[in-house]
């Protein structure tokens, strides 16, 4: 087995030999054709290359599709990135769009507020919204403005739109507003065109009850409430918005003011309101002096006959 072997490798190796020297000289033919310069093996050249040529677009469709579908995969890469930077100018638009949403609310909050016809009587201040208490059970805002901006305890508070609340607490940088919301706001109102009286009782939603009414048979859903002024708490006629009513029939007020996007509020400067010193007086009136025996004895009455008689 050894010695066949030995005798294969001695009849390869001639032929490996033989075939190398073919390649070389067919090589260096080749080249020598292709480098003569003569009308003849000009000729020549174009004859074999009419000849081979067409015959080799099957040898050629592997490279032609290789080269597509590199050219292909180089166009998806432009594509695919150009599709990521649309990707992040969209989300950059999105946030320019929002922003531009934001400052368009705001800049109508704000014409709101110059555009709201007031008693001339009434000066004001506007303030923005600071904090929220965030309480189930206490609905106020703060703002950042005081006393020493003239803020007194009692003002009214509104919006672009209609009345928010009432200045309780002041102190000297911020001043903190009791909304209409709010479980311990009475706010006396007018129902127009009915005119009736009625109170509204905030019970900490957007849709406080209306209660204490004069007739309730004359009050239609959608009719206007204002304050009345009662109490010389707020000046009358402030819009405070419009009557509802619920799946049980009680009567409602649906607020004017958006209590959800409270970021600037006017206060109104009454100066015609009393200061009150005495918790006690909005209670019950003042005593009437006692008359009787042992008592100091008051200035006497003068009837109109007893002035005739004199």
């Amino acid at each position: 087995m050894a010695k066949d072997r030995q005798q294969d490798e001695d009849y390869v190796t001639p032929l490996r030999r033989l075939f190398t020297v073919i390649t070389v000289l067919v090589l260096v033919a080749i080249f020598l054709v292709w480098r003569i310069d003569s009308p003849r093996v000009e000729r020549f050249r174009a004859h074999v290359i009419d000849r081979v040529l067409p015959s080799m677009d099957w040898a050629m469709a592997p490279v032609t599709g290789a080269v597509k579908l590199l050219r292909d995969f180089q166009s998806y890469q432009r594509i695919h990135d150009q599709n990521q930077e649309l990707r992040r100018e969209l989300q950059q638009m999105k946030a320019w769009k929002e922003a531009a949403l934001q400052l368009e609310q705001e800049n109508a909050r704000l014409l709101d507020l110059n555009n709201v016809r007031l008693d001339p009587r009434l000066t004001y201040i506007t303030g923005v919204v600071m904090a929220d208490s965030g309480s189930p059970y206490r609905q106020s805002v703060l703002l950042n403005i005081g006393a020493r901006d003239g803020i007194v305890d009692g003002w009214a508070a509104m919006d672009g739109i209609g009345l928010v609340g009432r200045i309780s607490g002041v102190g000297q940088q911020v001043s903190r507003v009791i909304l209409l919301t709010d479980t311990s706001s009475r706010v006396p109102v007018t129902i127009q065109p009915s005119g009736q009286n009625a109170i509204i009782m905030g019970n900490n939603t957007a849709a406080p009850p209306i209660d204490f009414i004069e007739n309730a048979e004359l009050i239609r859903p959608g009719d206007r409430v204002v304050s009345s002024g009662d109490g010389d708490v707020f000046p009358s006629g402030l819009l405070v918005g419009h009557v509802a009513q619920d799946a049980g029939g009680r009567l409602r007020v649906r607020l004017a003011a958006d209590y959800e996007r409270l970021e600037f509020l006017r206060v109104l400067r009454n100066m015609g309101t009393e200061s009150l010193r005495d918790p006690g007086g909005l209670i019950a009136p003042p005593t009437p002096p006692l008359q009787g025996p042992g008592l100091i004895a008051q200035d006497p009455v003068i009837l109109p006959e007893e002035a005739q008689d004199g």
